[in-house]
């Protein structure tokens, strides 16, 4: 199985005093093998999830789903 960097987005919510972060693929909303980042910010919530998601393009073999 490949991934391209281009298959997979980020998305991010506000929940309460910080921001949570998840990487998805094609159309779903679901977070890709159901990982959520954490961060303080927004900024820093998606600084987390683009770093996963340039593992996952990376190396396939993380992607369980």
């Amino acid at each position: 199985m490949t991934i391209t960097r281009g298959d997979l987005s980020v998305r991010t919510e506000s929940r309460g005093a910080h921001w949570i972060s998840w990487v998805t693929r094609g159309d779903s909303d679901k977070p890709l093998d159901s990982v959520i980042l954490v961060g303080q910010t927004r900024d820093e919530a998606e600084m987390q999830a683009n770093a996963w998601a340039d593992k996952l393009a990376a190396d396939p073999v993380l992607v369980r789903s």
